[in-house]
């Protein structure tokens, strides 16, 4: 199956059907963007949202929202197309604070294709709530509508979680953990 990314955008129809993503999987990294999706209420601790995967790789696990970047699509369009896709919110990149780039490994993959570890090379970015849209009534509303309905086929739900809770929780997965530091 092949889909096609939005009008306008210079990947086209880069998205990879299932067998030669596979292919990318075992011959190389792929690349990708994490959104370290931050809201600071007054006078609480920061939270974080995190969603609890519902494919491999990290499957059951709480995860920020990410997604990999296209053949022949620039970050910018990449990150505004995986936060449209996983937030229901268009973010633009120059609003982030890219915090590092990161290498995740796992030993499974997308298709449970045995004997065939993936890994990412993944740009994370944070991005403050309040500037998501520049109202942050704004931001919480959509984001709250996002949190009842996920719609996407990436997770089985979306939480905000203190600091605290996402280092305390052995179900947050330690790639997620690391950002911590850098929120």
């Amino acid at each position: 199956l092949r889909q096609t990314m939005a009008a306008g955008s210079s990947a086209g129809s880069n998205y990879l059907g299932a067998a030669d993503l596979l292919t990318a999987v075992k011959l190389g990294p792929l690349v990708a963007v994490d959104l370290v999706l931050v809201w600071r209420q007054q006078d609480q601790q920061p939270k974080v949202l995190v969603g609890k995967r519902a494919n491999e790789p990290a499957r059951g696990t709480w995860f920020v929202p990410g997604g990999r970047v296209l053949k022949g699509e620039h970050l910018d369009e990449a990150f505004a197309r995986v936060s449209s896709r996983e937030l229901g919110v268009r973010l633009d990149r120059r609003r982030a604070r890219f915090i590092n780039a990161f290498e995740h490994f796992y030993d499974t993959n997308f298709a449970n294709s045995p004997g065939v570890p993936t890994h990412y090379v993944v740009l994370a970015h944070a991005v403050e709530l309040a500037d998501v849209a520049g109202a942050i009534a704004s931001d919480v509303d959509v984001l709250a509508r996002r949190l009842e309905h996920p719609g996407d086929t990436q997770h089985e739900s979306l939480e905000w979680r203190t600091l605290a809770e996402l280092a305390a929780d052995p179900a947050v997965h330690a790639n997620t953990k690391a950002y911590i530091p850098f929120v």
